[in-house]
């Protein structure tokens, strides 16, 4: 396995001490980054585990913070916080920018090759990242087909991906058809994964704490995510690796085609 190295970083967001996980790959080089953004729920060991995975493949990743540092497994206290960040663009252009800046600061990241991937509100971050005009090479999204202010779609000059379960009642088909709307309208090269019977949060394993209503792990179509982010990144920011990919557990390198849903007792929504 490709050795990698990890640290806790600290940094002002949203006025909150974010958390964040940095995993650098092996080498001394700069190389290609991504901005991973974590559920709602907040950052976990679900998103270290993918930032990790992500490392040894050859990219340096950040895995950032929502919420200080904290972990919001009570649905209501996440609801409360999230529902109004995600209506506030210029708030979660804050806590994408501030992520950001630190990953770019890193001596191991080129600042010309980054790309963001988040899953639900993280997500969401790193589309507004995109409508802000920043350059990006790629953007990944899971269960976040939020749409932005009007016209500013057209600032994002990358390719967009996003995933979604088709069951899920967070993310409609109304919703899709608005965010794939405003894609089209603004000449942004995207791509939408429909994932036949997932609901949200599909991706993530089971938790042992209440979630909202709608959400479900899909083992397979966990295992299929991945792989679609994976390819995205190696797409649009390609790095050299061993010719296969990382288990997100942290376990033996898997073959492209076998790669395993994460596992983990805590899941955002």
């Amino acid at each position: 396995m490709t050795t990698i190295s990890t640290r806790t970083v600290e940094y002002p967001a949203d006025g909150l001490t974010m958390i964040g996980h940095l995993a650098l790959p092996s080498g001394t080089g700069r190389r290609p980054a991504v901005l991973l953004g974590p559920e709602g729920m907040g950052l976990s060991d679900v998103e270290r585990r993918r930032a990790d995975a992500l490392a040894e493949l050859g990219y340096t990743v950040l895995a950032f913070d929502l919420h200080g540092g904290r972990y919001l497994s009570d649905p209501e206290e996440m609801l409360a916080r999230c529902l109004p960040l995600l209506a506030d663009p210029d708030r979660m252009r804050g806590i994408g920018h501030a992520a950001l800046d630190v990953l770019r600061a890193e001596p191991r990241t080129d600042p010309d090759r980054i790309a963001a991937v988040g899953y639900g509100t993280g997500g969401a971050v790193g589309l507004e990242l995109g409508r802000d005009g920043v350059g990006l090479r790629a953007i990944g999204t899971v269960n976040a087909l939020t749409t932005g202010r009007p016209g500013e779609a057209a600032h994002i000059r990358c390719p967009v991906w996003a995933g979604v379960g088709s069951e899920d009642p967070i993310m409609p088909p109304a919703q899709r058809n608005a965010f794939t709307a405003e894609m089209q309208a603004a000449g942004v090269d995207w791509r939408l994964t429909v994932y036949g019977g997932a609901l949200h949060a599909f991706h993530h394993p089971p938790v042992d704490h209440p979630v909202v209503p709608g959400v479900g792990h899909h083992p397979q179509h966990a295992r299929r995510a991945w792989r679609d982010v994976v390819d995205l990144l190696a797409e649009c920011l390609p790095t050299p690796g061993p010719g296969h990919v990382a288990r997100p557990d942290g376990s033996a390198p898997a073959p492209k085609a076998d790669v395993p849903s994460d596992g983990g007792s805590k899941s955002g929504s």
